[in-house]
């Protein structure tokens, strides 16, 4: 198992700029899935809690601190954590703030592309948590250069959520994750990065293709496609979709073998 070493001396900046003084870390909270994932996956000793939402790996037995949304900061603090590991999307600013006016180092990160989540996950590991860079950040970099050229780009909708309808927009990272697949995402230009769109304009967009991930909401055979009648609907994984962390090692194969079957 690989082991924490000592940051070097000088604060380093997480993605947001926020400066983090230097120190080891030897107890960190994640409030992020997918940052959870990494680090259990680089060095399982350093979590010491995460959100109730961090389900991978399946056997992580950490202290649970409530969601992304509403985390119990009274909790976090009660841990005294050397780090805690945020996102500027899935965590609210306030809980953040509140964490670093008790004295708590966090970093932040922000993903809205590939090239960043591959770029942050490898700061957050090695200049954050002091840990060497994984073997599995490596896989994950080399699957997604392999991926082969797209020769076809369908036009499609992405919805993320119903009731409302909501899809994905512009600069989202598993916006850009579709089109290195090969997809003509409809709403990519659109000025939200996730509008909110009545389902009347949706099909009226004409989509060769409707892509309904399983996080956040949960779509399923029986639950979105019906929504779509006559449009071919893929099923994606969200996990591998939206998650930035050891899942991204085997997205591209899957995804694209998701993509295919509903397109057969």
């Amino acid at each position: 198992m690989d082991t924490p070493v000592d940051r070097p001396s000088g604060a380093a900046r997480d993605d947001l700029g926020h400066p983090l003084r230097p120190g080891p870390v030897h107890r960190v909270v994640s409030l992020v899935p997918s940052l959870t994932e990494a680090v259990a996956a680089t060095a399982p000793g350093l979590l010491l809690g995460a959100t109730d939402w961090c389900s991978h790996p399946a056997d992580l037995a950490v202290v649970r601190i409530g969601g992304t949304k509403n985390p119990d900061v009274a909790r976090i603090i009660g841990l005294r954590p050397d780090l805690v590991l945020a996102n500027e999307e899935e965590n609210r600013a306030a809980d953040l703030a509140a964490l670093r006016a008790a004295g708590l180092a966090v970093w932040v990160t922000e993903v809205r592309s590939l090239d960043q989540a591959l770029s942050s996950l490898d700061r957050l590991l090695t200049v954050a948590c002091g840990l060497p860079r994984p073997g599995w950040l490596d896989a994950a970099t080399a699957a997604w250069r392999a991926l082969p050229r797209p020769t076809v780009a369908p036009r499609a909708v992405v919805p993320i959520w119903r009731r409302p309808w909501m899809v994905l927009g512009r600069d989202t990272f598993a916006g850009d994750l579709l089109h290195r697949l090969g997809i003509r995402q409809l709403y990519a230009d659109h000025a939200d990065r996730y509008p909110k769109l009545p389902l009347t304009e949706l099909r009226a967009a004409l989509p060769d293709l409707v892509i309904l991930p399983d996080e956040p909401y949960r779509f399923t055979r029986t639950d979105g496609p019906e929504a779509f009648p006559g449009v071919p609907a893929a099923l994606l994984s969200g996990r591998h979709l939206t998650w930035y962390g050891p899942s991204l090692a085997e997205a591209p194969a899957l995804l694209t073998a998701q993509l295919a079957a509903a397109r057969a």
